[in-house]
């Protein structure tokens, strides 16, 4: 081989991306190689073409194929100030841009982003989900992203991607006061105005934001506990149904315990629906405006009566030092062998019996003189 041919075979003649779809950007390896003139250039559907000159952006292709040469190379041409038809071989950095569709690239909140909710006042919410993109300006993005970098794939953007995003999904959530339990019927809205707000952003870098979709945002676990509990009210109904349905719940765990959980079944059933009931009691108190409709009728422990007391009767039992017994909490007359309240169910304080037998017990004893149960 003479030396003209060994130079000739120096020469780059051809000039193509066999397309790595992990990649945004390829660098073709021309490294100290000069480029014949009149070498063919092909550029593949979905790739544009990029020639530099010391760094500075010259001339770009897109799909086609091309012979280079100083007509179709005129900011080169201008550049390296050529004269009319010069021939000779020249050197310059190629690179190829996938201009195809980058699809389900996630995005995620790293750390809760707090947030004002007229219902729940101020909570911490997570939310992640996918954007789709394109580059659309392929000099603009070597401007404003690649640099230098000989390879970038979608991973080294992901950060500075997902940074942008999150800012503008939460700057979004914030301007629409959308409540936080009304959000997953709004995430298709939301994606599509979180586009059109990123889209000026993405336009700066040579970039087409295309889709955005919003997957989920969540709740801390203790407010959706509360939703837990306020949903389990409104399927009950009212205070009365709601009572009822904590003690089944009530009964089905007594139930499942080791011992069969009879014991101190009655006390705490009891105990139960007459917390229900002044509940329904303190609400009853109130008509449909808010206004106390029986003041007189509240009792100790905050509870209210809706109705007034019923009549005691004419020869009350007397309580120990003389008066007559009277339930502590609506002041209903008591009988000698009354437990519990007949109007509000409340356990009288004064007379403890035991949990197992019902027999009355003596102040301070530890066991059950009936049947020995440790109190």
């Amino acid at each position: 081989m003479g030396l003209f041919s060994f130079l000739k075979g120096q020469f780059i003649e051809v000039i193509e991306w066999i397309e790595d779809t992990e990649s945004l950007v390829y660098r073709f390896p021309a490294y100290d190689n000069a480029i014949k003139m009149g070498a063919q250039l092909t550029v593949r559907e979905g790739q544009a073409a990029i020639f530099l000159n010391e760094g500075k952006i010259a001339d770009v292709f897109f799909a086609g194929r091309y012979e280079l040469s100083t007509q179709n190379m005129p900011v080169l041409t201008a550049l390296m100030a050529w004269k009319h038809a010069f021939n000779s071989p020249f050197k310059a950095d190629v690179y190829f841009v996938n201009t195809t569709l980058i699809a389900d690239q996630k995005w995620g909140t790293t750390n809760p982003i707090i947030m004002r909710d007229k219902e729940f006042g101020v909570v911490r919410a997570r939310g992640f989900g996918n954007y789709s993109y394109r580059i659309v300006d392929p000099a603009a993005f070597m401007m404003g992203i690649l640099g230098s970098h000989g390879q970038f794939t979608p991973d080294q953007v992901t950060g500075y991607f997902k940074t942008m995003i999150v800012s503008g999904v939460t700057d979004l959530v914030a301007e629409l006061a959308v409540p936080i339990i009304d959000l997953a019927r709004s995430y298709d809205e939301l994606g599509e105005q979180a586009v059109k707000k990123l889209k000026p952003k993405f336009t700066e870098i040579g970039l087409q934001l295309t889709g955005l979709v919003i997957e989920n945002i969540s709740l801390p676990d203790e407010v959706e506990a509360m939703i837990d509990r306020r949903s389990s009210m409104n399927i009950a109904g009212d205070l009365n149904q709601y009572t009822k349905f904590q003690a089944a719940e009530s009964m089905r765990e007594m139930a499942n315990k080791p011992d069969g959980g009879m014991s101190g079944f009655g006390m705490e059933f009891g105990a139960s629906m007459a917390m229900g009931q002044m509940f329904q009691q303190a609400m009853n108190a109130f008509d449909g405006h808010g206004n106390q409709q029986n003041p007189a009728g509240s009792a100790m422990g905050g509870g209210f009566s809706a109705t007034a007391p019923s009549p005691a009767p004419a020869n009350p039992p007397a309580a120990p030092g003389g008066n007559p017994a009277a339930c502590v909490s609506c002041k209903h007359a008591l009988s000698a062998d009354d437990k519990f309240c007949p109007e509000c169910g409340t356990a009288r304080p004064e007379r403890k019996f035991c949990p197992e037998c019902g027999k009355e017990l003596a102040s301070g004893v530890k066991f059950c003189t009936g049947c020995g149960t440790k109190l």
